[in-house]
C-alpha cells in the first residue's frame, strides 16, 4: 500500500441530526421521541456480584507468564473482554488525552462544528451509524478521527484547540499501538498461530479514536448513550477481541453505553484493524481441519458494510456468518 492515501469518503457516512449536547443544554423536561427507547423501561440489567471482570496484567504477558496467557485465553474465549493492567502507558499521556477531549466539547458548539464530518465521511464531529430519518437516536456526540497509519490523517479535522490536542492524541495513539501488538502476540500464540503472522497482519494497520461524549438527561433510564453492538474492528481498547478472524474461537462482545441523570459520561474508544491488504475472514491456519464459520472479503468491503449500517447487536457478525 506504501504511502498512499486512503480516501475514507469512499465507506460512506451518517446522516446529519441534532447535537446532542447542545439539546440537553436546552434542559428539557421531556425527550424528543425520537431518542426514547420504550423496551428500557423494563431494567434488563444483571447484577451479579460473584462474577469478577477477568484482570489482565500484561507485564506478566510480556515475560510469558504461561499462567497469565492461560488467562487472557480464557477471558478472550469466554468474556470477549478484560481490564488491562500493567500496560506502561503513563498517567501522564492518558490523563492528558482525557483532559484535552473534555476541553474539546466543552467548547461552543460553533467552534466544534468547525470540525463535522464532511458529506458522507465518518470522521470529524458528530454522530455515527444514522442511516435512516425514522431509526432512534442515540444520546450523545462523538468526534472519530483517523489516527493511524500517520499518512492517512486528515488534520483539517484534529482539533487545534485546546492547542495540546493534536500532540495528546498522536502520543496516546503510538502508546495504544505498542499494547495492541504485545497482545496480538499473545492471542496469537494461544490460538496456536505464529505471532509474526497475526502482528504482520497489523503492521501498518488501521487506527481509529472515537471520543464519545453522552449529557446528562432527565429521562436516562429511557434513553440510550450508545446502542447494544459489537465492533467491527480487532481489537478495541478498551476491549473488544473480533471474532471473525479467530473463526468464533474469540468472543466478540455486545455492548452498549448507559447515560446518567445528573453527570456527564465521557469515553474515549481506539479501534485496532488489519492494514488494508489483509481480507477479513478467519486465519487460514485456524481452519485447516475445522469448517471456516465466517466468510470472507476485502477490507475495502468489510469496512463499507460496517459503516453503512445503523448498530443492530451483532448483526455484523451475524452478515459475516456462513449458511449452515
Amino acid at each position: 500500500m506504501g504511502s498512499e492515501m486512503v480516501d475514507w469518503k469512499e465507506f460512506g457516512g451518517s446522516i446529519p441530526v441534532q447535537n446532542v449536547q447542545d439539546l440537553a443544554s436546552k434542559n428539557l423536561n421531556v425527550i424528543p421521541d425520537r431518542y426514547l427507547r420504550p423496551e428500557l423501561d423494563v431494567d434488563d440489567v444483571f447484577l451479579d456480584e460473584s462474577l469478577q471482570i477477568p484482570i489482565i496484567d500484561m507485564s506478566k504477558l510480556v515475560d510469558n507468564h504461561v499462567a497469565e496467557l492461560m488467562k487472557l485465553d480464557y477471558a478472550c474465549k469466554e468474556w470477549g473482554f478484560f481490564q488491562l493492567i500493567g500496560h506502561e502507558v503513563s498517567e501522564e499521556v492518558l490523563g492528558k488525552m482525557k483532559s484535552d477531549v473534555m476541553e474539546f466539547f466543552g467548547l461552543p458548539l460553533k467552534e466544534k462544528q468547525t470540525y463535522a464530518q464532511p458529506p458522507n465521511s465518518i470522521e470529524g464531529y458528530g454522530q455515527a451509524f444514522v442511516v435512516s430519518d425514522d431509526q432512534k437516536l442515540d444520546w450523545g456526540d462523538m468526534l472519530f478521527l483517523v489516527s493511524q497509519p500517520n499518512f492517512t490523517r486528515n488534520m483539517t479535522l484534529w482539533p487545534t484547540s485546546p492547542p495540546s490536542f493534536r500532540d495528546s492524541l498522536d502520543k496516546y495513539s503510538i502508546e495504544l499501538q505498542k499494547v495492541t501488538s504485545c497482545l496480538l502476540g499473545s492471542m496469537a500464540k494461544n490460538l496456536g498461530i505464529d505471532p509474526k503472522r497475526l502482528l504482520n497482519m497489523f503492521e501498518n494497520g488501521t487506527q481509529g479514536i472515537r471520543m464519545n461524549y453522552y449529557p446528562p438527561c432527565v429521562q436516562a433510564d429511557k434513553v440510550m448513550g450508545l446502542t447494544p453492538h459489537s465492533d467491527a474492528s480487532g481489537l478495541t481498547l478498551l476491549l473488544q477481541v473480533n471474532e471473525i478472524m479467530s473463526n468464533g474461537e474469540y468472543k466478540s462482545i455486545e455492548h452498549r453505553a448507559v447515560v446518567n441523570v445528573e453527570k456527564e459520561r465521557m469515553s474515549i474508544a481506539a479501534f485496532h484493524g488489519p492494514n488494508m491488504k489483509t481480507e477479513i475472514g478467519p486465519i487460514s491456519d485456524l481452519v485447516k481441519d475445522k469448517i471456516p464459520i465466517y466468510k470472507t472479503m476485502s477490507q475495502d468491503d468489510f469496512i463499507r458494510f460496517a459503516v453503512g449500517r445503523r448498530l443492530d447487536g451483532k448483526s455484523l457478525l451475524g452478515h459475516m456468518k456462513l449458511e449452515k
